[in-house]
């Protein structure tokens, strides 16, 4: 970890441009990990870094710290090359998007992932899969840096963390609470940061909300599958959170699947559990995640996709 801490911070001080940027369609582990570390290169190192995004942010995230100075992929120059680019929570190269061209260019890579992958993108890797967010990679390697943290950094690694846990829900180990309990000491006011989150449009709740009104139960109702046509996906503004966490509030509901219509014959598919892993579904759909919260997009229409996640969750 030392020699790695050591050309991490000689690549920063000798580069003249850094970049950094998430996977596309970027969650708040994305976002909040690489603002994060955008604010710690700026206060430590004097030094301003572009964070670089694809996709849609869903707007719940608009209130957190430094959202305003996010760029989008597009406007960055066809010719425009960086030193260094720092790839954070971007789990395999497939979900790059439009940075990509940008992540080859580079004359160097970075990356901070929570993420198994046997096919790194970076040159420097900070990865740990046993992590509940990418943001407990950045503070890890902060904090082992004796780096210097001011209070927009507390609040970004606190958010990525309260996001990718599902609120704690989906906590894998006591690190990431202790990390929490490390950051509340610092400065982090919890409530305010989950009340920051409470964010949606009206039109993003009253789609969910219906959403789940009609979902159907399989498995003697331990199975619960909602579906979000194309015209109401253009209205979900992210990833339909509300869905899967009030379909796993329902008494006997072991496993939420939420299938979204994003464009003809392309569908996303997330999947959520109780306790049991399904991750092993996801794979098997082509996709990947965590233990008990996993997704994949398949370029099928929705009643082909729907057939092959019933077919999967078989003998569960």
């Amino acid at each position: 970890m030392n020699e790695q801490i050591e050309l991490l911070i000689d690549k920063i001080k000798n580069a003249k441009s850094i970049a950094i940027s998430g996977h596309k369609n970027p969650d708040g582990d994305s976002l909040c990990s690489a603002l994060a570390l955008m604010k710690i290169i700026e206060l430590n190192f004097n030094k301003t870094a572009t964070v670089i995004y694809d996709g849609n942010i869903p707007k719940e995230l608009d209130n957190v710290p430094l959202r305003n100075q996010m760029c989008f992929h597009a406007h960055i120059p066809e010719s425009k090359k960086y030193d260094l680019y720092i790839l954070v929570d971007y789990g395999t190269r497939i979900h790059l998007g439009g940075a990509e061209r940008l992540v080859n260019s580079a004359d160097f890579v970075i990356e901070f992932d929570h993420h198994f992958n046997e096919d790194v993108v970076g040159a420097l890797c900070f990865g740990n899969s046993d992590k509940d967010a990418a943001a407990q990679v950045v503070y890890e390697v902060a904090k082992n840096a004796k780096l210097k943290f001011n209070q927009d950094i507390i609040d970004l690694i606190t958010l990525g963390i309260i996001t990718d846990t599902g609120n704690f829900k989906f906590v894998h180990s006591g690190e990431v609470l202790r990390d929490a309990a490390e950051l509340v000491d610092l400065g982090a006011d919890m409530p305010h940061l989950v009340n920051l989150l409470d964010n949606k449009s009206k039109k993003t709740v009253l789609v969910e909300s219906e959403t789940v009104s009609k979902a159907e139960f399989y498995m003697r109702g331990r199975l619960a599958i909602a579906t979000i046509r194309q015209p109401d996906y253009k209205k979900l503004d992210g990833r339909g959170s509300l869905v899967l966490w009030l379909l796993g509030q329902i008494h006997g509901v072991e496993y939420v699947v939420l299938l979204k219509e994003q464009k003809e014959n392309q569908v996303g598919i997330s999947i959520r559990s109780r306790n049991k892993p399904i991750n092993n579904i996801a794979e098997a759909l082509g996709g990947g995640g965590h233990s008990c919260a996993a997704g994949a997009v398949l370029m099928e229409n929705l009643e082909s996709v729907k057939e092959k996640v019933l077919n999967a969750f078989k003998g569960m």
